[in-house]
């Protein structure tokens, strides 16, 4: 239920209608595509966080098998990501509050403009990060009671809303009659929708389940459960979401406008005016409050675990990992990220720009997983795996493979931003580096050459791709995707060969040592 919380987020109430505007029709298909490609991610994890339970474990698996400079690199990327989910929640309650219809709520018209939040919005967009924090400040107990009973709510509501707007408009031939109607903008969109609509992003919290590794009761089989349960169920949903919403649009509009002119600011709720289903309206504006709430609740326990799994690194200051006592919450962590959150939709003000920085930065630190995975195998092979996927060998180069295309089809600039971002860390990794232990860093450095490498080679086919992903067209379509496809295979390679015992190796052995085995367990 925690799992599902987490997915089931500001994703249903927007993806719909920005991967239609974006691919037309054929947005189904892009919602596939990102299951597939979050699925065979999320597969890697699952022996890694059954091997390895532990708080912020996102944070850590990277620098047990490579070092300080991989770990940082994954550690950074994937608290930027988990850091940018925090406002995107509440910038989409607020987003469906500047929409309301009622007169005596005329005043939240002020809260958003052209679907970008106000200065008055952006204060109402504090208020919700300010509550997501209070209810992560004293317990996971109460977080957990709290997504639970939430999360029926969450799932409850978007089924209502696929089966009412069904039975009140069809309209099948929506889909089109031809290839080229089912896919008006070509087969490019299909791919670019998942990155630029917030798709990869409404899948990326199944790690909210490893994150909270350590605090979750039997890991061995409620990890890979609770991953696998809540893709499955989301991915149903949202798959039907966007059936619903294609054939739910009249025609006529479609005539007028076309897929890519349908403007909607709160768009379920919209269409619920439209067919007069004014009842309904008024759940899926609640709704706007209750499925970012408990995302955003879930992420902040998520994302402060991460912070302080940071600090575990020795790339942080060490007060941002003090943990309560009492509570066992890392508190000061927790409130960091809220006021970075609070910063961040200062500038980042619309959701579809944060759903896009969401998505790269995710897939960047999910490069580093199944070239860990693979090492792992490598290094430890006495390791206890209470889950050990057999078919790991032909999966993590597919995951990594898929990852990367998921990057590029973020298009330029966003690529080369999140890149930049996530390289501007370097600095801070290396004045810790300096100040803890200079002398053993420069094999941490070489171990990590190739993600370095990578990252530049990634940014250099965004800028010279194809047109239909905003490159220079110097690399026509689809062989920017054959290009990236073998490169990556090369580069993967090159990763699970980079593999190195440190410090930290010993780390991860001390926490799998604490792991039941299998065979133990009656």
């Amino acid at each position: 239920m925690l799992g599902l919380g987490s997915l089931i987020g500001s994703g249903w109430l927007f993806g719909s209608w920005e991967a239609a505007r974006v691919a037309g029709p054929a947005a189904i298909l892009s919602w596939i595509v990102g299951a597939a490609v979050i699925g065979v991610i999320a597969y890697n994890y699952i022996e890694l966080g059954t091997m390895l339970p532990e708080s912020g474990g996102m944070s850590k698996y990277a620098q047990y098998t490579h070092g300080s400079l991989l770990g940082f690199i994954a550690s950074w990327a994937n608290w930027i990501s988990l850091v940018t989910i925090i406002p995107i929640e509440a910038v989409a309650a607020v987003q469906y509050m500047g929409s309301w219809p009622w007169k005596w709520a005329h005043f939240t018209s002020s809260f958003v403009e052209h679907g970008t939040i106000t200065t008055t919005g952006l204060l109402m967009v504090f208020v919700f990060i300010l509550v997501f924090t209070l209810f992560n400040y004293w317990s996971v107990s109460l977080l957990t009671k709290f997504t639970s009973f939430i999360s029926i709510f969450k799932v409850g509501i978007p089924l209502l809303t696929i089966v009412m707007l069904g039975l009140s408009s069809f309209y099948p031939r929506n889909f089109g009659n031809s290839l080229s109607s089912f896919m008006p903008y070509g087969s490019a969109a299909i791919f670019k929708a998942t990155t630029v609509s917030g798709i990869i992003f409404s899948f990326n919290a199944f790690q909210t389940v490893i994150n909270l590794g350590s605090e979750i009761q039997k890991p061995r089989k409620n990890i890979k459960r609770g991953i696998i349960l809540s893709l499955l169920i989301s991915s149903v949903i949202y798959i039907l979401l966007q059936a619903t919403f294609i054939t739910s649009i009249s025609p006529q509009m479609l005539a007028e406008h076309g897929w890519n002119g349908i403007n909607f600011e709160s768009p379920f709720a919209d269409l619920a005016i439209l067919l007069g289903i004014r009842w309904l309206s008024v759940l899926l504006y609640m709704d706007a409050f209750v499925s970012p709430f408990g995302t955003g609740v879930s992420f902040v326990a998520s994302t402060g675990r991460a912070l302080a799994a940071m600090v575990d690194n020795k790339h942080l200051p060490k007060i941002l990992g003090k943990v309560n006592q009492k509570f066992g919450i890392p508190r000061i962590a927790i409130v960091t990220n809220s006021i970075i959150s609070m910063l961040m939709v200062s500038v980042f003000r619309s959701w579809g720009t944060l759903a896009s920085v969401v998505s790269t930065a995710t897939l960047i630190a999910y490069l580093t997983g199944p070239v860990t995975v693979i090492s792992f195998r490598k290094m430890a092979p006495n390791f206890t795996r209470p889950v050990k996927n057999y078919s790991l060998r032909f999966m993590a180069p597919l995951a990594f493979t898929l990852s990367s295309l998921a990057i590029y089809w973020a298009m330029w600039p966003t690529t080369f931003e999140v890149i930049l971002i996530i390289l501007l860390g370097l600095p801070m990794y290396l004045y810790y580096e300096l100040k803890n232990d200079w002398a053993k860093t420069k094999k941490q450095l070489f171990s990590s050459l190739w993600m370095i490498f990578y990252l530049l080679f990634l940014t250099g086919v965004s800028y010279i791709g194809s047109k239909e992903f905003n490159g220079l067209d110097l690399l026509k379509y689809p062989y920017d995707f054959i290009l990236i496809v073998v490169v990556s295979l090369g580069f993967y390679y090159w990763g699970t060969e980079s593999r190195l015992f440190t410090k930290y190796f010993k780390q991860a052995k001390r926490v799998n040592d604490k792991v039941i085995k299998p065979s133990k367990i009656k």
